[in-house]
């Protein structure tokens, strides 16, 4: 290699390596700042588009947990209620059958009746009352059930059945005017209240079966997001313990390279040497 001021080939040669190096180094540091290996579109466009979508199923998911979660909060009050409900007509019967004792005397009758009348308000009070966030699935107002979001793109759903348990209804047949005023009227009346209460344990069941169905389906949109995150993960994560490693080296590579440059950056001091 010949001597000349004009180019010192050296050092451009060791210029163009700590460039590179810095640049390295540079890249390594956002890896072990930012813990990921692909975290725009430069560093790796097909991965990172991947796991942006995936990002977006799991945001997505998000949504459905919310939307599972009123639809159990909706499923808890209405079997609450309900439990009240079959727990009232289980009185109204008691009542019932105690006023077809022929021998009661009037006041004693009076009283049963009114004791029934009050039943019969309060199964109407809780049926109304079973409301979350609007809506309410016992009392006839929703016909059709109520449905919700079961996948990420909103092509599923979980219906939740309503049921109506209102008096004067096609479970409680029982009307709202009813009375046990007389033995015969509480004769004729029995078979309504214990076929009431049939059509309400049924009601009860078929809700208990939506309930866990809610249930396992939230469970599961649970762990698949969790899938999906390690997943994400997989794709653009760094490894830590290798880019330690390289960021060691990229520094020793880096104090090497300054001193090279130092050095080649000297080579044209020996041409004084030549003219003294």
């Amino acid at each position: 290699m010949s001597l000349t001021i004009n180019n010192n080939q050296a050092a451009l040669i060791a210029l163009q390596n700590l460039n590179a190096t810095e640049s390295s180094l540079q890249t390594t540091q956002n890896d072990v700042s930012t813990g990921l290996a692909v975290n725009n579109a430069q560093d790796n466009a097909s991965v990172w588009s991947i796991a942006q979508g995936q990002r977006a199923d799991i945001s997505a998911l998000d949504a459905v947990t919310q939307s599972l979660n009123r639809a159990t909060s909706i499923a808890d009050v209405a079997s609450t209620a309900g439990q009240s409900v079959s727990d009232l007509l289980t009185q109204v019967k008691a009542k019932v059958v105690a006023a077809i004792d022929t021998s009661l005397t009037t006041a004693s009758r009076d009283a049963l009746n009114s004791d029934f009348r009050s039943l019969l308000n309060q199964i109407s009070d809780v049926v109304n009352n079973a409301s979350f966030d609007g809506a309410n699935i016992l009392n006839g107002s929703q016909a059709t059930g109520l449905q919700f979001l079961a996948n990420a793109d909103g092509s599923s759903t979980l219906t939740l059945t309503g049921e109506n348990l209102s008096l004067s209804g096609s479970l409680i047949t029982i009307a709202s005017t009813a009375s046990i005023s007389t033995a015969t009227l509480a004769s004729a009346l029995l078979t309504l209240v214990n076929a009431s209460l049939s059509n309400v344990d049924s009601a009860l069941g078929k809700l208990g079966s939506q309930s866990n169905e809610i249930a396992a389906h939230t469970t599961f949109i649970g762990k698949l997001q969790d899938v999906l995150q390690t997943g994400v993960g997989n794709l653009v994560d760094a490894n830590m313990a290798t880019e330690s490693a390289k960021l060691q080296a990229l520094q020793v590579q880096q104090q090497l390279g300054v001193q090279a440059l130092s050095i080649a950056n000297q080579a044209p001091d020996a041409i004084l040497s030549l003219f003294k």
